[in-house]
């Protein structure tokens, strides 16, 4: 049955991403214009559908960070309208010439971008993620493929409803926008073997979901999502800007991916520092899981085990440590960090330098929360997701990562001598 499904709408997405290809910059705004409209028009279903998928998360005891990320509201719904809106105003990546030069031959090279053809996304809790996904492959000239959790299965069908029937009456090709309906496990499996339709598979969310699709895809994957992310407190750091990034950081958002997970805070000023931010952190409900320095000088604190280090709670949960300059703590991020986002808050620039040039992550940051690793806040008006590899995009995922490019070779009759 699921195979059938995704046969069908494999064929579809095929057939439709060779004329979505075609489609004007024009069109595709249009389309994301009619969209949002629709969006806007539709929320209170959106919720109605959203409460449906809530109340069988609370059911099934789903945890506090996962009904979080399932919860739609009004703000949230408006979210995801303006992240549409953003989408729309930018430029169309389709049809850009990246590069062109002339041979000694005379024969003229064009380096011209183009879609990556048809794209199928994996994702859990998190319907924003389909209207993100929808908005920046009919942008950048892609079909999408979407196979939700089966935790947001209403709210998922609500939305690739509104959005593709919004799209299809703007003029985009039918089979452009599609949802995997079957909620079975299985489906998940075909999907990752349907290489005959897909043209690069994306899978969004925790650990286990990546790495499943990463090991048993037959479709070439970009690998997005789970966030180890360390803040690391320098000896020089304002202690009072070190206190909110690490606040925000931590409590602003815990539930995704770029919210920190460990602190490291440099021996010379861990003293100064933790009285102050703990007592914000406990405040905030955070449970804090310390080295030995650590419990030292606070022994209200858990300990910390080597688990801890390497976990991406998703929760107000963090791991602290205390280390003994820059070096340690580069080598603690390179040895538990999954290349997310990690940040360094100091006043030494010679310390900002070493540790944005050494630590191996898509975004590192100087004086500034991990929280801004996102499309949106990039600039990008969304994002397909955080990519944490390095083929062939990285970090937050706009348009142009969800782009290939193709050579426009024009000659005057040559031909090529032995």
């Amino acid at each position: 049955m699921s195979s059938q499904e995704i046969d069908q709408k494999g064929q579809a997405a095929k057939v439709a991403a060779q004329k979505l290809s075609l489609a004007s910059a024009k069109t595709k705004n249009y389309a994301l214009e009619r969209m949002a409209e629709a969006l806007d028009k539709n929320a209170k279903a959106i919720i109605d559908a959203n409460s449906i998928d809530l109340e069988a998360g609370e059911k099934k005891e789903l945890s506090r960070a996962l009904l979080d990320r399932l919860s739609l509201d009004g703000k949230r719904i408006q979210g995801m309208i303006e992240g549409l809106k953003a989408v729309q105003s930018l430029p169309d990546p389709i049809g850009e010439f990246i590069e062109e030069w002339k041979r000694p031959n005379g024969l003229k090279i064009k380096k011209v971008r183009v879609p990556l053809g048809v794209i199928g996304i994996i994702y859990e809790a998190r319907p924003n993620v389909t209207a993100d996904s929808i908005a920046l492959c009919l942008k950048s000239g892609n079909a999408v493929i979407l196979r939700g959790g089966s935790d947001a299965i209403q709210s998922n069908l609500q939305i690739t409803r509104i959005m593709a029937e919004a799209a299809h009456a703007a003029g985009i090709p039918e089979g452009s926008i599609q949802l995997i309906e079957d909620p079975r496990r299985e489906t998940v499996e075909d999907l990752m073997q349907a290489r005959e339709f897909i043209d690069v598979l994306i899978p969004r969310g925790g650990k286990n979901l990546i790495q499943t699709v990463v090991q048993k895809s037959r479709i070439p994957v970009i690998e997005t999502g789970e966030g180890n992310c360390h803040a690391y407190v320098e000896k020089t750091a304002d202690l009072k800007m070190a206190e909110e990034i690490v606040v925000n950081a931590k409590c602003q958002r815990p539930s995704v991916c770029n919210a920190i997970e460990t602190l490291l805070i440099d021996k010379e000023a861990a003293a100064k520092l933790v009285s102050s931010l703990f007592k914000r952190l406990k405040e905030a409900g955070v449970e804090l899981r310390g080295d030995a320095t650590i419990r030292q000088i606070d022994p209200s604190v858990k300990a910390a085990t080597e688990e801890d280090w390497e976990t991406e709670f998703l929760a107000l949960v963090l791991a602290v440590k205390v280390v003994s300059g820059v070096d340690e703590a580069i080598a603690h991020i390179n040895k538990y960090g999954t290349k997310h986002s990690e940040t360094i808050i100091t006043k030494d620039k010679k310390a900002a330098q070493k540790f944005q040039a050494e630590v191996d992550a898509a975004a590192v940051y100087v004086n500034a929360s991990t929280r801004f690793t996102d499309g949106f806040e990039f600039g990008f008006g969304a994002e397909i997701g955080i990519s944490t590899q390095k083929l062939h995009a990285r970090g937050p995922m706009g348009l142009k990562e969800l782009t290939s490019y193709k050579y426009l070779v024009e000659g005057s009759g040559q031909v090529r001598g032995g």
